[in-house]
């Protein structure tokens, strides 16, 4: 069984996010750095259900998270909207050398922005293990990362109605038109209706909301009953969203069979929300979680008779 002491440095994971990202064609979101990083690396599932003692979160992914933060901060990518990051000319110069070279360039521009920022010799090494301890450092970078963790909490504090209509409403910002049918016999079926194509035509389309812990992710058997269950219910297309991931057997299911599955993870969810901001008040500006606005899902107290 591994342990902490068997997981990669933030630091580490510098370049192998820089590699994600040239792999997806020079830019890319934040979800899918993440997803490409653990896909090339071969990271397995017990490494990465080590979670943190006092929160919910898988340790690599948030080293993972700090790792493409700091490669923002170094200056290898630029992000001219949140969540989303293109490779700069010096990340460019960075992927032209041979890999060590590189890696020690990314060390030695990770040493100076720590030193720009704290009392650390630029001789030294000083970097802690894992940024949760490197609480002078929280920049802006440990800021989001904050906030999507403070958000994918607060949802899996929902019950599991109140996730589904969170759901539901999620996607409704994007145009989707669903039915609420979660509950018992709902027959693996959380919502239903449709989703467009274009402006003048649409699909049938099934969801499920299950909330998932990340020591837990979403399998290849769950993704497969819910197919079934869209194909039953008539759905062309289907949705499954979850609070934690989705294992690779469960992205493969997901594209082999029909109806294919858009998985939306709990960090594409937070993509999402931070896209439709301004029509959700339970993230405010400066992006802190309103933690009475998510109590609108929960189902209204039966009258007493």
């Amino acid at each position: 069984m591994p342990t902490t002491a068997d997981l990669p440095k933030y630091w580490e994971l510098m370049y192998p996010v820089l590699r994600a990202v040239d792999s997806l064609g020079g830019s890319a979101h934040a979800h899918q750095i993440t997803e490409r990083v653990i896909e090339i690396e071969g990271f397995p599932e017990p490494l990465l259900q080590l979670l943190y003692p006092n929160k919910p979160k898988s340790i690599l992914v948030h080293r993972l998270e700090f790792a493409r933060s700091r490669c923002k901060l170094s200056g290898v990518f630029d992000s001219p909207q949140r969540a989303f990051f293109v490779i700069t000319e010096l990340g460019r110069e960075l992927l032209g050398r041979p890999e060590v070279e590189a890696r020690e360039e990314l060390r030695r521009l990770d040493r100076l922005l720590r030193v720009s920022r704290s009392s650390v010799s630029p001789d030294g090494d000083g970097a802690p293990d894992d940024p949760a301890d490197d609480a002078p450092l929280l920049d802006e970078a440990a800021g989001e990362s904050e906030w999507r963790d403070e958000l994918i909490v607060r949802l899996w504090n929902l019950s599991p109605g109140g996730f589904e209509r969170f759901c539901i409403f999620l996607l409704g910002l994007y145009d989707y038109k669903l039915e609420h049918r979660g509950g018992t016999g709902d027959g693996g079926i959380d919502g239903l209706g449709t989703a467009p194509i274009t402006k003048v035509s649409s699909t049938t389309v099934a969801l499920q909301a299950k909330k998932y812990g990340p020591s837990n992710p979403v399998g290849r058997e769950a993704v497969a009953l819910f197919q079934r269950d869209a194909a039953r219910a008539g759905a062309e297309r289907a949705v499954f969203m979850t609070t934690g991931r989705f294992s690779k057997g469960a992205e493969q299911a997901a594209r082999e069979t029909r109806p294919t599955v858009d998985l939306i993870n709990g960090e594409r969810i937070c993509d999402l929300v931070i896209d439709r901001q301004p029509e959700i008040a339970g993230l405010q500006q400066r992006y802190f979680v309103n933690d009475d606005w998510f109590g609108r899902f929960e189902p209204s107290p039966t009258p007493r008779p």
